[in-house]
Formats: C-alpha cells, sequence, structure tokens
C-alpha cells in the first residue's frame, strides 16, 4: 500500500515499498531507462535488486517511490542520495521507470515536491544533480525548475566509440520559488 506523504498535480511521494522490488528490477534492466539514468556500463549489468535490496531504501528517510495520483501505480522513485548536514547540502536522483508517462510531467511533478521538501522540511542550502549531455528531457525538467548549469565533466562517459559529456546543476535555497 502506498502513503500519500508529499502530494503534488499529478504524483505524490510514497515511502518505498519492498513489495515494489519486481517493478525496480523491471527499471533496472531495461536498457533505455538504465542508459538514461545511469550511463556507463551500469547499463549493461544485470540487475540486482531483490525485495531485500530495497529493505535500506525503505528505511532511508528521503527516498521515495513517485505514485500516479490518478491510478495509485507505482511509476519510479526519487530521492536524495547524498547529504551533507553540516554544509546543508544535498544531491538528488529521480528516475521515471514507467516509459509511458515520460514527457508529461510527472518528473516535473515529482521533482517539485522533493525541492519543496529539502529546502523548506530538510533545510539544505543546496540541492545539486548530475545528468548526462544526451537526457535532454532531464535536462528541460531541471531548467524548467531552476535549476542551473555550474559545469561541465568533459567526456565523463564512454560508451563504445561515443563520448559524453556529464552536466553538473544545482540550486540554492535562496533561488528555489515552490
Amino acid at each position: 500500500m502506498n502513503y500519500r506523504k508529499l502530494v503534488g498535480e499529478k504524483v505524490y511521494l510514497s515511502p518505498v515499498s519492498t513489495r515494489d522490488w519486481q517493478l525496480y528490477d523491471k527499471w533496472a534492466a531495461d536498457y533505455e531507462t538504465a542508459f538514461l539514468s545511469r550511463g556507463g556500463d551500469d547499463f549493461v549489468r544485470p540487475p540486482a535488486v531483490d525485495s531485500s535490496s530495497l529493505e535500506n531504501r525503505a528505511k532511508n528517510k528521503n527516498t521515495f517511490s513517485i505514485v500516479d495520483k490518478a491510478t495509485d501505480n507505482t511509476i519510479g522513485h526519487c530521492g536524495f542520495n547524498f547529504e551533507d548536514i553540516a554544509n546543508r547540502y544535498a544531491k538528488i536522483g529521480i528516475i521515471i521507470g514507467e516509459k509511458d508517462y515520460w514527457s508529461n510531467g510527472y518528473g516535473t511533478d515529482a521533482m517539485r515536491l522533493m525541492l519543496d521538501f529539502g529546502f523548506n522540511v530538510r533545510g539544505y542550502n543546496n540541492i545539486s544533480l548530475n545528468v548526462y549531455e544526451y537526457n535532454e528531457r532531464a535536462i528541460a525538467c531541471y531548467e524548467k525548475l531552476g535549476f542551473k548549469l555550474q559545469g561541465t565533466w568533459r567526456e565523463r562517459l564512454i560508451c563504445g566509440q561515443k563520448r559524453y559529456n556529464c552536466l553538473h546543476f544545482d540550486m540554492l535555497a535562496s533561488e528555489y520559488f515552490g
């Protein structure tokens, strides 16, 4: 059962449930989803998701399942995967695993909820993220929300004969207009 902890227009964020391990496994095994979210050799490795590996995520109070409000279906996950409490800094990540929900504002809605949670509840001063240059949908989402490009990790990813840059974005609490 999902719990409506943070509620947006299209989605709500619920604590991660170990019953969703097969969804996480499906997303990790999908080439396109994995390539967009992780890049590198991570996307060719077999998934290693099971109910026990989700237990750690379920215990993390900064990680959530993204759930479609209309259907109560889990469509992705998001969270702060690194935090520095002393400096009020966190790094955020998101995956919309269900492809039918891509390019329809679900990720933007989930990120808006996470920014509100991060700045107004957790008290972060800076939230950052990294994204590969080929993930144009994600970049558009981040820029729309107000993230600013801070730098480029040049040729961070080599895949076959192609080289890709990794872009670093961040947002300060003073720039957040939630």
